[in-house]
């Protein structure tokens, strides 16, 4: 069975490898689903794990079997396995659980563990190949209606984690009722991040991206009835003076200094919500006493989030069934990109590294 995979800690070895056919028996106690995969979203992260910045090959194995924004049809399921039938689309999670009591009671997104396991990242193998078989816990099930989109299903999720958190920290304050919110970053997730925050009412948000408009990403934002502003025109703190308070920033740039821009136009009793990861070990200088100051007098609140558990894919699935409905035909056009078959890698990493207008590079695995 053909796969896309790497050599974990080598720069340029993205290469199609064999894998034995999976079976619904390889999971214990009849609790088995074989899947076969028919898209595969990539992103940055899949980008850096070619460049061998991080990832780690599977027990038993010299390659990490890539992808981990997954789409598929069931082809059988175990003898216990009561809620997903073949036939059922399905998106699987990405992290399994580990040992800390956060795993044990279903929370691994946000686990102590030193050492922590996800598929297509990090000691699992993932998606870019043409089946695989996971524990029905791990399972999620997509209506008919989204196949076409079920693949965004997995950024949704850390879209919808990040939220919900930022919601939930905000219950210390009893009456708080975001009015204004911010989202920086419009690649996939900040797209995705500002369809949430208009379908949970938000009225008054501002994306902001450095590419001046037009762009289809600056298109798509206004299509939801959003102002898009480009950082190059109006930076942050300026937005912040002319469109906030923001009481929410939702942070999907991976850029350190964005964050700690962020944490200075965040308004007073504000959430900021950071969901970048930089890679690097880039210095830079803030204004620290200014912002701690501002922190402190103003109660403010900064949250990272990263990976989300089953809650928040199943969360993602009734947004993106409503999104479906409010903005007929908007999720669709994040899938910018497509890449035909496995064996056609080498365009994906093309895609990742060069393409400036992909929003969405996928593979169509089947």
């Amino acid at each position: 069975m053909k796969a896309v995979a790497v050599l974990p800690g080598k720069k340029g070895s993205i290469h199609l490898a064999d894998l034995p056919e999976p079976k619904v028996e390889d999971v214990p106690d009849g609790r088995g689903v074989l899947v076969e995969v028919l898209r595969v979203g990539v992103d940055g992260t899949d980008k850096e794990i070619a460049d061998a910045e991080y990832g780690a090959a599977p027990e038993g194995y010299d390659f990490l079997v890539m992808g981990h924004e997954s789409f598929g049809r069931v082809l059988e399921v175990g003898p216990n396995v009561r809620d997903i039938a073949p036939g059922d689309y399905v998106v699987a999670t990405v992290r399994r659980p580990g040992s800390s009591i956060y795993d044990r009671i279903g929370l691994s997104d946000v686990t102590t563990d030193e050492t922590y396991r996800e598929r297509g990242i990090n000691l699992l193998h993932g998606y870019l190949t043409e089946r695989y078989v996971d524990d029905a816990e791990f399972i999620v099930r997509v209506p008919d209606a989204l196949n076409e989109v079920g693949v965004l299903l997995e950024p949704t999720s850390i879209v919808e984690k990040g939220i919900e958190q930022a919601y939930e920290i905000q219950r210390r304050l009893k009456v708080w009722r975001p009015l204004r919110a911010a989202v920086v970053g419009a690649g996939t997730l900040g797209l995705l991040a500002t369809l949430a925050l208009r379908l949970r009412g938000l009225v008054e948000v501002t994306t902001l991206a450095r590419t001046a408009p037009p762009t289809i990403n600056s298109e798509l934002v206004e299509a939801l009835g959003v102002r898009y502003l480009s950082t190059r025109e109006v930076p942050l703190s300026e937005a912040a003076e002319e469109y906030g308070p923001f009481d929410i920033i939702f942070e999907a740039t991976g850029a350190s200094v964005v964050a700690f821009e962020a944490m200075e136009a965040l308004g007073r009793n504000g959430v900021l919500v950071l969901t970048g990861i930089s890679g690097g070990n880039r210095e830079i200088k803030v204004p620290g006493d200014r912002i701690m100051l501002g922190f402190v007098l103003g109660n403010k609140v900064a949250v990272g989030s990263v990976n989300a558990n089953r809650s928040y894919f199943e969360t993602g699935v009734r947004d993106m069934a409503l999104a479906e409905a409010r903005y007929p035909g908007w999720l669709g056009r994040l899938l910018t990109h497509p890449v035909q078959g496995l064996e056609n890698y080498a365009e994906m990493i093309r895609l990742l590294t060069g393409e400036r207008d992909a929003i969405k590079v996928f593979v169509e695995v089947k």
